[in-house]
């Protein structure tokens, strides 16, 4: 699904800008992608995006989930 139609940006190649290029804010979208940058619709619709991956990546890092050599618990 399309996330902004005027730039062509699928939903899909945004999470993967947040996920593997680091992208964590709308300004960051919009410059590597150009995101917001035509009519505005899509803001709303990328802040949420933006929101819902963010959390679910910092989710996924929480302490209890990482670890270092020797198997010690990382503390945030």
């Amino acid at each position: 699904m399309y996330l902004c139609v005027c730039k062509a940006v699928s939903e899909r190649t945004a999470r993967r800008a947040i996920r593997e290029q680091g992208v964590v804010s709308l300004r960051e979208l919009s410059r590597s992608h150009g995101v917001g940058t035509c009519c505005g619709k899509c803001v709303p619709a990328a802040r949420e995006l933006l929101e819902q991956e963010l959390s679910s990546c910092t989710s996924a890092l929480s302490p209890a989930t990482l670890t270092l050599a020797g198997g010690v618990a990382a503390v945030a």
